[in-house]
């Protein structure tokens, strides 16, 4: 008995250990300790262990190390456990495919609503949503808030699929499920797409009755949306209730006043997140240089950009330089737009190109409208915008030639003009929403 109860607090103790390095994401140090459990313990492993390992192997791509303790969860009868079988589907899902670990969970004799959920996410992580929303067709289980979340989230990420994500959250309301958390993050996200304000007041307004609204992570989510639809006097209100407010809220509230040109404002507030002792990020100064380019502040753009690896450390990405070309170009800095994009450290993007090349049919300048344009042919050669563009500033010159040259070229690729639209989707899809309704009344 005493030794019973000895290996069983030793094995609480390897628990507690496991579960720390797993939820801190140590997970070499978290697979390392499992083969020491494993070895050193008489007596036999608790299906508490088993989920742990698994998620480490999944996060790791370790499917050999996987399948070795499916075959231990077989030897000890826990793979019946429904966690242990959540566990199991999940590793092979993310480290041998979908599809065997969908035979695996079509084996599990019996299937919690956690398990579902497992492999209704898998589906969706891989954009796989006609099979996620088959297999929630088929749920013999309840879903729970964690099953309409997973599914609101892959619907978001498809273009498209904005109306069917929403269409998902009403009926949430339907089966008595109140959203949560993380329902609001993602809806908060498809709204400031559409800008669909009803819908957002709406959200904040169950928010604030249903205490979600203190989270921070939700009132930055609410600065950004608020302030991507124009609403920059809410976006500041909340903004300003916030007690803590980390670098996501100040970059919110720097990207909102960037968006609507009102760069003294974006960079007011840049300065006084310098004097909270709040470290900025790349998103951060992404917004500082939108904010520059559209109100054309060169200088002030070239400064922060300068500081941004200089002081802080943050190495420079495509949209940053494409922010930095942009505010040059049109301030007819061309040669100073080329040199950057010559210096880049990283390959140049097409809207960096885009910027420049737009920039020279603005100033009549050709050689540089020939280099930019060479450069895009590159790295879209299917875009026909391009071609027209060429197309245009030797024509502006009377440079009839080579204008028709680029038309015949863009013909001979096999590039073609895309039609415009004959419609607004985007409006007739905001107001199909708003119609709609498709916030319940929360009890």
């Amino acid at each position: 008995m005493g030794s019973y109860s000895s290996n069983f607090l030793r094995l609480l103790s390897y628990t507690k250990r496991l579960t720390h390095h797993v939820n801190q994401g140590r997970h070499h140090q978290a697979l390392t300790l499992f083969r020491e459990i494993h070895s050193s313990l008489s007596l036999s492993l608790d299906p508490f262990i088993f989920p742990l390992a698994l998620k480490s192997c999944a996060f790791l791509l370790c499917p050999l190390l996987g399948a070795s303790i499916h075959s231990l969860t077989l030897k000890s009868s826990f793979n019946k456990n429904p966690f242990v079988a959540c566990g199991l589907v999940d590793m092979y899902g993310k480290c041998v495919s979908i599809s065997s670990a969908r035979q695996l969970f079509d084996e599990m004799c019996v299937r919690n609503v956690v398990l579902w959920n497992s492999m209704i996410s898998l589906y969706t992580h891989s954009k796989n949503m006609q099979n996620a929303l088959q297999l929630f067709g088929a749920m013999d289980e309840l879903p729970n808030a964690s099953t309409f979340n997973t599914i609101i989230m892959g619907l978001l990420e498809i273009e498209g699929k904005l109306f069917e994500a929403l269409a998902f959250y009403r009926k949430m309301w339907e089966m008595s499920l109140k959203p949560n958390l993380i329902t609001v993050l993602a809806l908060l996200r498809a709204c400031a797409g559409i800008a669909a304000l009803d819908l957002i007041k709406e959200i904040h307004g169950y928010s604030i009755r249903n205490d979600i609204d203190p989270h921070q992570h939700f009132r930055s989510g609410l600065v950004e949306t608020y302030g991507r639809c124009g609403c920059l006097d809410k976006a500041h209100v909340v903004f300003e209730s916030m007690a803590e407010k980390d670098v996501v809220a100040w970059s919110s509230l720097i990207s909102a006043y960037a968006l609507h040109g009102m760069a003294k404002k974006a960079l007011w507030v840049f300065e006084q997140m310098e004097m909270s002792n709040v470290k900025p990020d790349e998103i951060t100064f992404l917004g500082v240089l939108k904010a520059c380019s559209h109100s054309g502040l060169a200088d002030e753009a070239r400064m922060h950009f300068s500081r941004m690896h200089s002081y802080y450390g943050i190495e420079a990405n495509g949209d940053h330089y494409a922010c930095l070309v942009d505010v040059l170009s049109r301030t007819g800095r061309l040669y100073e737009a080329y040199e950057v994009l010559k210096g880049m450290k990283i390959k140049a993007t097409a809207k960096a190109w885009g910027a420049l090349f737009g920039a020279c049919r603005t100033y009549g300048e050709v050689e540089l409208a020939e280099l930019a344009g060479t450069a895009l042919f590159e790295i879209e050669p299917e875009n026909p915008a391009n071609y027209i563009l060429l197309a245009r500033i030797y024509a502006s010159k009377e440079r009839y030639e080579e204008a028709e040259k680029f038309t015949r070229e863009m013909k001979e690729r096999g590039v073609k003009a895309a039609p415009a639209p004959e419609i607004n989707l985007h409006q007739t899809l905001k107001s199909c929403i708003l119609a709609s309704g498709f916030i319940g009344a929360d009890d």
